[in-house]
This record gives structure tokens, C-alpha cells and sequence, in this order.
């Protein structure tokens, strides 16, 4: 039977991605594995991985809103932002510089909805080629500007000062396209300093928390497939905070047939079908145009 579901991964430093997926097709023997969304090699913490039928879920789940753990280096800054890059500016810190509280107003500033041009060394395309390819090859192209949300960004050590720099760590609730990396570069300029991110790990992914989360050490000591299964989160686990309608077994037979719904709360955009039984069918996002519920994903039927 193939595995249904989604394996709450603690992503390993050193890896990609895609090399936590290429594992995991070889660990649950099947080629139906998709993660949800990049995290950068040296980056650790929750990645969620879609299995089987759960893989047309990965792109909502991508879109929900994630939770990090950082460490911010005020001093210097790098081609990559981040500690694995090149030193390009240096902008020496004398101690006690810089207050907690000077810091702390930084990150209020810095919190809601701000304006992120995304890192150079980034997947995000331009002109169909993504920005590091430039990068790499030295190329300068023009960066898309766009809104991100933080939704909580608050300094959770005490300010240490050494050798020209200070560092300290944060914690950032964020929503979708938000780069950590260059969050830590905004806040070293609202400071008046060169900086970048010396450290990161995300916590939460969506309903997905980091003491949800199993190593790939833990999952290759399993024997069995099936011993693995039992660190996979069900489909119905994963989406129960998600916006859901309860429709009769009328409704439920169109549903399965892909119909329209209409009569959907105002406040909904993207929700899930459910019958009176309790069974998740199928996932609908609002058509604004015809104010009518249209289906996304089909949760029954592959």
C-alpha cells in the first residue's frame, strides 16, 4: 500500500531539499514524495514532506505561515547574507554600541508588512532564470520588490558584543516569501551597520510544530516501512485547522464530482469539503467573479 500522509522532518544541516526527498523515496519505497518548499542546505527544522496522495497538498502547505529561531551578526555582511558567504562590507562594533533597547525598536519597526527584495543567492526567477544562476556567474539583474508579513519578531538572548561585532537571537512568525536572511540585513540597517544571519532554524511549519518533527538518523534505525508510517501525520491531522465546510450527502455526491458550492461563508478563500461523516473530499477556493466555491484538490479520488 503506498504511504499516505505527511512526514514531519527535522531537516539535517548539510543537506537540500531535494536530497531529503531522494532519501525518503528510498526510506518509504515509493516515488511519490514532495517537500514543501526549500530550505536552504545549512538550514535546520521542520520541513514537512508530502507523501502519496498528500502530495497534492504541498503547495497549500507551503503557503501557510512559518515560525523561525535566528541569530543576527551586526558588523559585517555577506554575498549570501548569511554566514556561508563572502565578506562584502565591514562595519565594526564597539561594545555597548548598540542598547537592547535600540534593537528592540528596530524589530517593532520591522514587524507587519514590510518590503523584501530577495537575496541574490535566492531560487527566485527572473526572466526564467533564478537569481543565484546570475549570482554565480556575476551577473547584476534588476530584484523583484515585494510585501511580506511578520507577524511577530521579537529578541529572545541577551546583546553579546566580541571582536567588532555583536550577535544576538530572534524569533520571527512570518507569512509566505519572507527570507530570514535578508530580514537579519534590514535590521542591521535600520541599526546603521553591515550584517547578515549566522544562524537559522524554523520551528513550525503551518499546524506543524518542531516537537512534531522526526530526524532522518530516527527513520533509517526503523526496519520496516511500516514502523517508519508511524511518524506520518494523516491528511484529515494536517488540514483540521483549515477553514472547513460540512455539506449533506447531496452535496457531498456533486462534491465528488467536482460541482460548484455556493452559500460559502463570507470569510472564506480557500476551505475544505467535508461530509457528515467527518471525511475531508475535497479542497475549494472562493471564486470571487461568480462568488461561488471552486475545487482545488480532490482529496478522494487520485
Amino acid at each position: 500500500m503506498e504511504p499516505i500522509g505527511v512526514l514531519p522532518l527535522d531537516k539535517p544541516a548539510g543537506m537540500t531539499s531535494h536530497d531529503c526527498v531522494f532519501r525518503l523515496r528510498r526510506l518509504f519505497q515509493t516515488k511519490k514524495v514532495g517537500h514543501t518548499g526549500t530550505l536552504d542546505p545549512e538550514v535546520t527544522g521542520v520541513l514537512p514532506i508530502c507523501l502519496g496522495r498528500a502530495t497534492k497538498l504541498a503547495r497549500f502547505i507551503t503557503d501557510e505561515g512559518k515560525r523561525y529561531v535566528a541569530e543576527v551578526t551586526i558588523g559585517y555582511a555577506t554575498t549570501t547574507e548569511d554566514a556561508h558567504g563572502e565578506t562584502v562590507e565591514t562595519t565594526p562594533v564597539v561594545q555597548d554600541a548598540l542598547t537592547e533597547a535600540q534593537i528592540d525598536g528596530v524589530l517593532k519597526q520591522l514587524t507587519g508588512q514590510i518590503e523584501q527584495t530577495p537575496p541574490y543567492y535566492s531560487a527566485v526567477k527572473v526572466n526564467g532564470r533564478k537569481l543565484y544562476e546570475y549570482a554565480r556567474k556575476g551577473i547584476e539583474v534588476e530584484r523583484p520588490t515585494r510585501l511580506v508579513e511578520i507577524h511577530e519578531l521579537l529578541r529572545t538572548s541577551s546583546v553579546r558584543f566580541e571582536d567588532d561585532v555583536c550577535r544576538f537571537q530572534i524569533e520571527i512568525a512570518c507569512g509566505k516569501g519572507t527570507y530570514i536572511r535578508t530580514l537579519a540585513v534590514q535590521i542591521g540597517e535600520q541599526l546603521g551597520y553591515a550584517a547578515h544571519m549566522s544562524h537559522l532554524r524554523r520551528t513550525e511549519s503551518g499546524t506543524i510544530q518542531e516537537g512534531d518533527a522526526v530526524t532522518l538518523a530516527t527513520l533509517e534505525a526503523c526496519e520496516t516501512v511500516e514502523e517508519r508510517l508511524a511518524y506520518v501525520l494523516p491528511i484529515e491531522q494536517v488540514i483540521q485547522k483549515w477553514p472547513r465546510m460540512t455539506v449533506d450527502a447531496e452535496t457531498a455526491a456533486r462534491v465528488l464530482n467536482g460541482a460548484k458550492l455556493a452559500s460559502i461563508p463570507d470569510e472564506f478563500e480557500l476551505f475544505t469539503v467535508y461530509n457528515e461523516e467527518d471525511v475531508p473530499l475535497a479542497i475549494y477556493r472562493r471564486d470571487p467573479e461568480i462568488n461561488m466555491g471552486r475545487v482545488e484538490v480532490m482529496l478522494q479520488i487520485d
